[in-house]
């Protein structure tokens, strides 16, 4: 049953609508997790600290991070794969493009492709400079989060890929949010305008609220 779901278009895309909002959960709480820079130090560093502890003594130390980390990467990945069968399964269905380029759709929904593989590079690249520090600019100061962050935000470059996937996940959002709630039958006539305005906000927040922290660091708030 569960292999007759998968190999459904409708089941891929229940996958990605449901991945969809596991990672958009995370988001909400990384983005909060991420503000608590501008409270200093001892503030952020604490934080980042607590996530390594949520659940003692009943969970030993950084299980329930490793937890999450799981569920984030099967969720990743049942994404992407849903996501690039559907794209060939689209492609197989209409080799050939049409004489007559009216493009109807919005730039969000014309960019979803390239968007999520702008996220999938990003998420390497994160993973690289700030968890395992192996492309981090300066030194990389394991258990000193705070200080790390200023580091990346303090390089051209570091910046400038952040600021390029934030606005990526911004478009990513508003459209696949609206998706997701279509695919699992949230929509109707009578909540479609409210569903795009819960997409478009949620988009807004999450990539003003990123986006403030390299801000932050550029403009010395955040030193």
């Amino acid at each position: 049953m569960a292999r007759t779901v998968w190999d459904s278009t409708v089941g891929k895309k229940t996958v990605m609508a449901v991945s969809g909002l596991v990672m958009l959960l995370y988001l909400i709480a990384h983005m909060i997790g991420n503000l608590k820079i501008f409270f200093g130090t001892e503030e952020f560093n604490h934080y980042a600290h607590w996530l390594r502890t949520v659940g003692e003594p009943f969970m030993h130390y950084e299980w329930t991070l490793w937890l999450i980390r799981v569920v984030l990467v099967v969720a990743v990945v049942a994404h992407a794969t849903a996501a690039y069968q559907l794209s060939r399964r689209d492609i197989r269905a209409r080799p050939s493009r049409y004489v007559h380029k009216k493009p109807r759709a919005s730039y969000a929904t014309r960019t979803m492709r390239w968007g999520g593989v702008i996220l999938g590079l990003f998420i390497v690249w994160h993973l690289l400079d700030l968890t395992t520090g192996t492309v981090h600019s300066g030194g990389f100061e394991s258990g000193k989060p705070y200080q790390n962050v200023v580091d990346t935000f303090s390089t051209w470059y570091g910046n400038a890929v952040y600021i390029v996937a934030m606005l990526a996940l911004g478009l990513h959002i508003r459209h696949g949010f609206w998706s997701a709630a279509q695919t699992l039958g949230a929509g109707s006539r009578s909540r479609d305008r409210a569903l795009k305005t819960v997409a478009n906000v949620l988009a807004l927040l999450l990539t003003a609220g990123f986006i403030a922290v390299p801000v932050g660091v550029m403009t010395g708030v955040v030193s």
